[in-house]
């Protein structure tokens, strides 16, 4: 990044720690309340919000996060297919499944698990999802509609509209402030950008390139941390009383671990904690709401793509 950090002393804000803005409590709420609509709409209009998630290989990773998936998706009432490749499978046999879900009526979502194997065109292979079934939202087309005022995604990414949630269920008022995102990436950083953008704050993005980025930080209102470095953003980096929402998941050692490794933020949690007003826990705190709303964008896929979508809808982003 564009500055070193810091290890001169950490102002504190009357020595209060920051609260604690709990991503885990607040995604069994949105759970729970997605389980009641699911509920809803079977009863009411015979939906069932049907996701799809395709696994190619076996890294140990991308099976638990599908499994989690599946498993959360199943608890709030939806109906899953799970499409398992080898690692060597043909990258047109898994665009040929993609276009038989985009096909599938029961199926309103379609999930690709990253990163797929190297013989593997990610982008070509995305680009298969149909935009109505386009549950990451991760489509040229649905960053476009996120972009225009008054646009219509099918989906929002699942973790920059989590960090949305944790906001305004911790009811911070985004209107007029001034809003850091630390990152630029396609999938946080920039419609993460959007998102605040069209909740009226002023917003800025800084990354690799930006001068005195600790300068910057020090004028956040609300800060999204998302740039994948561990305990990057110090304690001085930050403006008292500001809301740090921290994206970053990160393993660094510690031998006192069975793993001989823990997870951290790409904020330093025990300074910024001590300045900030509130602030996610890594984990604990964004990671849960990713999946929260991955279930939620599978409901709300399956209400636009019903025959009774006008009296479904949601309403449009930044209206």
């Amino acid at each position: 990044m564009g500055a070193q950090q810091s290890s001169s002393n950490t102002p504190v804000k009357g020595g209060v720690e920051a609260k604690v803005i709990d991503g885990k409590a607040i995604s069994a709420d949105v759970r729970k309340e997605l389980k009641e609509e699911n509920e809803r709409l079977k009863k009411d209009a015979g939906i069932v919000p049907g996701l799809a998630v395709i696994l190619v290989g076996a890294r140990p990773d991308s099976a638990t996060y599908v499994r989690n998936k599946g498993k959360a998706a199943t608890e709030v009432g939806c109906f899953v297919v799970d499409k398992k490749f080898d690692e060597d499978v043909s990258q047109d046999k898994v665009v040929q499944c993609i276009r038989e879900l985009n096909a599938d009526s029961q199926v309103h979502g379609i999930l690709v698990q990253l990163p797929l194997p190297k013989h593997m065109d990610e982008a070509a292979v995305l680009k298969e999802i149909a935009f109505e079934k386009d549950v990451d939202g991760f489509s040229a087309r649905n960053i476009g509609e996120l972009a225009l005022k008054g646009g219509k995604p099918s989906a929002v990414a699942c973790t920059p509209a989590g960090c949305m949630e944790l906001l305004k269920r911790s009811g911070v008022d985004i209107k007029g402030k001034h809003c850091i995102v630390l990152g630029r990436s396609n999938i946080v950083g920039m419609p993460m950008f959007l998102l605040l953008t069209h909740a009226d704050g002023t917003v800025q993005i800084c990354h690799s390139r930006t001068k005195d980025i600790k300068a910057e930080v020090q004028k956040a209102d609300i800060l999204i941390a998302a740039i994948g470095k561990p305990e990057f953003v110090r304690g001085d980096w930050l403006k008292p009383g500001c809301v740090v929402v921290d994206v970053g998941i990160n393993s660094i050692p510690d031998a006192t671990k069975k793993s001989g490794q823990r997870l951290v933020g790409d904020c330093n949690y025990g300074e910024c904690k001590m300045v900030a007003s509130q602030m996610t826990p890594v984990p604990g705190g964004v990671g849960p709401m990713t999946i929260a709303m991955l279930l939620k964008n599978t409901c709300e896929l399956a209400k636009q793509q019903s025959p009774q979508q006008e009296s479904l809808d949601s309403p449009a982003i930044g209206a």
